[in-house]
């Protein structure tokens, strides 16, 4: 009966505006759903693209930062799969719980510090039972410390396209400072399945069995709804519910992430009639209708009435306004280095003492030294007045060639990296002890 509903809202919608202009006017799709997010809420945000083209079907806030909450696994899952495709660690490599990781907040698998599971069981764990001790200590096995992983997270974060996030831990347990977007968080899921599509099949296990217990996945859409085959929840009081899933029907695949859900059932429920309202613009497609989606797909006026008081930076959501922007693949980034904590690089001697400082900045890594001296001299030159006293480096680590600007101290770090993320640029502040 609902999904009979939903098609009825979506046709009446489609024929009615089809009827009021020509064959090109926008077509308005209903999704009633989106009506039972809380007037005041200031959390929501989504979007819908279409995996194959990147083009975006829908936004409602799709660029305002969020906090992720366990949506942040994602990325550390793709550090564990690049890492797997190149051959630093193998799906029966242990994974030792240290102290910090096995003191992890639930949920988690709750291994004792000490013990250890299997890389294979590790990642299991963070997707099903979204384990926030295997995340942690995973991300010491492959970064040496959970902060230099974070670190890692982060530039590979923008190496993919995703401009408004910044992590600062592996699991996405409440921090201030984890961010991310609607939008980043759907090239994420993009870049997962494009990337290490032999590992994306892990986000649709619905079950594991774990020392004896079995142990089912959050993500109940994958039992729920037709099509879907991953990706990730999250919930924090901070973010409210959270969910990142895609799904294939007729051999297409969208993504919808939504962020800031009331709770659990709200959030699935619109999350399934963007997915399905997506599809159904894609069938009309197909069958040669020049159709759009609405960018506020007939919501509530008192919903959008509402929400906008209370924007935030980077939300360019115009009301009422229709829009179809086209989001191009984010470019095949060069491959982060993920390292054991025994080769974790230090600062040498020469650049900790010059300038009188010891921290340094970090503005990307490459594949071979010269672009790493290129992305030197770009930074000199536009932000000259940040890093003029600092030491530029093209430093050999494990294989790349890090851009780092050392000798500051930690003021001129932060503001130097403030300044250069203010201008879409990639750039990590890195703690003495830290690189």
């Amino acid at each position: 009966m609902i999904q009979h509903a939903r098609r009825l809202f979506l046709s009446l919608g489609l024929a009615t505006a089809m009827a009021l202009g020509s064959a090109s006017a926008p077509a308005m799709a209903q999704v009633p759903y989106l009506s039972l997010i809380p007037q005041n809420s200031s959390k929501y945000a989504a979007i819908v693209v279409d995996a194959k083209t990147g083009e975006v079907l829908y936004g409602k806030r799709a660029d305002a930062p969020r906090y992720p909450a366990s949506i942040t696994k994602v990325m550390t899952l793709y550090l564990a799969f690049e890492a797997l495709a190149a051959g630093k660690i193998e799906l029966d490599d242990p994974v030792v719980f240290s102290p910090r990781a096995a003191a992890q907040s639930p949920t988690k698998l709750g291994v004792r510090a000490g013990d250890s599971i299997t890389v294979m069981q590790a990642m299991q764990g963070m997707v099903t039972r979204s384990a926030n001790d295997a995340s942690v200590a995973m991300a010491e096995k492959l970064g040496g410390t959970e902060q230099r992983f974070a670190t890692l997270m982060t530039l590979r974060a923008h190496e993919l396209g995703m401009t408004n996030t910044n992590f600062t831990n592996a699991n996405g347990l409440p921090d201030s400072r984890n961010i991310s977007s609607a939008r980043d968080l759907a090239i994420l899921s993009r870049a997962v399945m494009r990337d290490y599509p032999q590992y994306y099949r892990l986000f649709s296990t619905k079950s594991f069995n774990f020392r004896g217990q079995t142990i089912g996945n959050h993500n109940h859409m994958l039992s729920e709804v037709s099509g879907v085959d991953g990706l990730k929840t999250g919930f924090t009081n901070a973010s409210g519910f959270n969910i990142a899933i895609s799904g294939v029907r007729d051999n297409r695949r969208l993504i919808v992430v939504v962020l800031g859900g009331p709770n659990r059932i709200t959030r699935d429920r619109v999350a399934e009639s963007l997915l399905n309202t997506g599809f159904e613009v894609l069938d009309r497609r197909a069958r040669g209708e020049q159709i759009t989606v609405a960018q506020n797909f007939f919501e509530p006026p008192q919903l959008a009435q509402a929400t906008q008081p209370s924007m935030q930076q980077g939300d360019t959501d115009l009301g009422l306004s229709i829009q179809l922007a086209s989001s191009p693949p984010p470019s095949r980034a060069s491959k982060i280095q993920i390292v054991e904590p025994s080769t974790v690089p230090k600062l040498n001697g020469k650049a900790k003492a010059s300038a009188g400082g010891r921290w340094t900045i970090q503005v990307g890594a490459f594949k071979n030294r010269s672009d790493a001296r290129e992305q030197l001299s770009l930074v000199e030159k536009k932000f000259g007045k940040h890093v003029d006293d600092a030491k530029a480096v093209a430093e050999k680590d494990n294989g790349r060639y890090t851009a780092r600007f050392s000798g500051m101290n930690e003021t001129e770090a932060k503001n130097a990296c403030k300044a250069i993320k203010a201008k879409k640029q990639p750039c990590v502040v890195m703690a003495p002890g830290r690189g």
